[in-house]
C-alpha cells in the first residue's frame, strides 16, 4: 500500500486534478481499512439526494447572469448617486458595488473582470493615484463572500451541516452572522478612502435627481435582496426556493424585460455557471467520502488530542487557524478549501468552544483575504491579466488594504459576538 500512497503523492506534486486526488486518498484509505470501494460512490448519490444542494447552483445561475448582463453598470450608478458626494465616495463606491456583486457572483475574480473594466478608469480619472485604483480593486474584488447569498457562505453551511454540530450550524444562522463582519470589513476600507480622498480627489454634490433617475435605473436588481433575506426569514421560502425565484427573476428580467442576453447567449452563460457548480460539486463528493475516512479512522479526535497538548489556550489556537487559513486561501480556491477543511476543523474548534457558526465566518473572512495574499494569491494574476499590471507592482499595491482587511479579521476572530450576536438576537 505504500507505494500507491507515494504514487498518488507524485502525482498530486505533477498537477493532478483535485478531485482526483481527494477520490485517490478515499478510495486508498476505504481500502485499507477494509471497507468496499462503493463507499466513494455512495457518498455521490447522497449528495444528489440533499434537498438544500439545489441553492448552490441556483444562485450560482443568477450570478453569472448578472455578471454578463448591464446590471455592473447600474449598480455603480446607484451607489454613486448614493455615496460619490462623501469624501472619497467613488473609492467608496467602488468598496460597496464589489462587494454587493461578489455577494451574488460569489467569485471574486468575475468581479474584478466585471466591476474593473468599469471603476479603474473612472477612479484614475478622478484623480485617484495608480497604486491605489489597482489595489482597491483586487482586493475589493473579494470582498462580500460573508453577505448572503454567497456561494462560499452556502457551502460552509451545508458542509458543516451534515457534521450534526451542537448548536447547528444553518443557511439562516450564517446569512445573519455574515452581516456586521462583512459591514465592519467594509466600513474600515471606507474610512480609509476617506483618509486619502483629499490628496486625491474633490467629493461631488449631492444630486436628488441623479438619486430617483439611478434608482429607476436599478429599479428591477433593488429587489434581489429584499428576495433573498426577506423570503428566507419570513418564513415563506427555504433557501432552496429563495435561490429558485432568484435565478427565475433574474432570468426574466436579464432575457425578456431589459433584453440584455440575447436568447441565442444564454446556453453559453448556463454552461459558464454549471461548470463551475460541476466542479464544486465534484470536489464535494470525493471530499465527503474522504471525510467519512477520516472520521471512521478517528483523524478529527486524534488532531483535536495532538493540538490540545501543544496549545491550551483559545486565543492561541485562533491565531494559529489565522494565520493556517491565510496560507491556504493564497493556494487553494474558497470552495476547494472548504470542502477539504470544514469536517477537520469544525470538531477541532468545537472542543476549544467555538461556536460553528463564528467559525465560518472566521474561514471565510481568512480565504477572503487569502485571493489577494502574496505571492500567489489568486486576485493578483487575475488583476494582472485585466489590468495588463506585472504582478509584483499589484503586491505593492494592495499591501495597505491586506493590513486594514487583516485588523478587520483579527477583530472577527477575537470579538465573536460580532458575528453571533443577530444570531441570537
Amino acid at each position: 500500500m505504500i507505494w500507491a500512497w507515494l504514487l498518488l503523492l507524485v502525482l498530486a506534486a505533477l498537477g493532478m486534478p483535485l478531485f482526483a486526488v481527494i477520490a485517490g486518498v478515499a478510495m486508498l484509505g476505504f481500502h485499507s481499512a477494509g471497507y468496499d470501494l462503493s463507499a466513494v460512490l455512495v457518498e455521490f448519490y447522497r449528495l444528489g439526494d440533499l434537498p438544500g444542494l439545489i441553492a448552490i447552483p441556483l444562485f450560482a445561475l443568477a450570478g453569472f447572469v448578472l455578471a454578463e448582463s448591464q446590471a455592473p453598470r447600474r449598480l455603480v450608478r446607484l451607489s454613486n448617486a448614493l455615496l460619490g458626494w462623501l469624501p472619497g465616495g467613488l473609492a467608496i463606491v467602488a468598496i460597496t458595488a464589489c462587494a454587493f456583486f461578489t455577494a451574488f457572483t460569489g467569485a471574486s475574480g468575475v468581479t474584478i473582470v466585471a466591476m474593473g473594466a468599469l471603476l479603474y478608469p473612472a477612479l484614475r480619472h478622478a484623480g485617484y493615484g495608480e497604486h491605489y485604483s489597482l489595489g482597491l480593486i483586487t482586493s475589493a474584488g473579494s470582498l462580500g463572500l460573508l453577505f448572503a447569498p454567497s456561494l462560499p457562505l452556502i457551502l460552509y453551511g451545508f458542509v458543516a451541516g451534515q457534521l450534526g454540530t451542537q448548536p447547528p450550524t444553518t443557511m439562516e444562522a450564517l446569512f445573519l452572522a455574515g452581516i456586521l463582519p462583512g459591514v465592519l470589513m467594509i466600513v474600515l476600507l471606507s474610512l480609509h478612502a476617506m483618509a486619502v480622498a483629499p490628496r486625491a480627489s474633490v467629493p461631488a454634490a449631492w444630486q436628488p435627481g441623479e438619486l430617483a433617475a439611478a434608482a429607476r435605473d436599478a429599479g428591477w436588481e433593488l429587489p434581489l435582496p429584499f428576495v433573498v433575506l426577506g423570503g428566507i426569514y419570513s418564513g415563506l421560502l427555504a433557501a432552496s426556493e429563495a435561490a429558485a425565484v432568484t435565478a427565475l427573476y433574474v432570468l426574466i428580467v436579464a432575457v425578456a424585460i431589459k433584453r440584455e442576453i440575447p436568447l441565442r447567449r444564454l446556453p453559453e452563460v448556463m454552461t459558464g455557471a454549471m461548470r463551475l457548480i460541476g466542479a464544486i460539486l465534484l470536489i464535494l463528493g470525493c471530499a465527503l467520502a474522504m471525510s467519512n475516512w477520516l472520521v471512521d479512522q478517528e483523524v478529527p479526535t486524534r488532531l483535536f488530542e495532538t493540538i490540545q497538548a501543544r496549545v491550551d489556550q483559545r486565543w492561541l489556537f485562533l491565531l494559529l487557524l489565522n494565520l493556517f487559513l491565510l496560507i491556504v486561501g493564497m493556494l487553494l480556491d474558497v470552495f476547494s478549501a472548504l470542502v477539504i477543511l470544514v469536517p477537520l476543523l469544525v470538531p477541532v474548534a468545537l472542543g476549544y468552544g467555538v461556536d460553528p457558526v463564528h467559525l465560518g465566518i472566521i474561514m471565510l473572512a481568512n480565504l477572503q483575504l487569502g485571493y489577494f495574499t502574496p505571492p500567489v494569491g489568486m486576485n493578483l494574476f487575475i488583476a494582472a491579466y485585466q489590468f495588463g499590471t506585472p504582478v509584483v507592482k499589484l503586491v505593492r499595491a494592495t499591501l495597505p488594504f491586506l493590513l486594514i482587511l487583516g485588523l478587520a479579521v483579527l477583530l472577527i476572530t477575537w470579538w465573536p459576538t460580532l458575528s453571533l450576536w443577530l444570531v441570537r438576537a
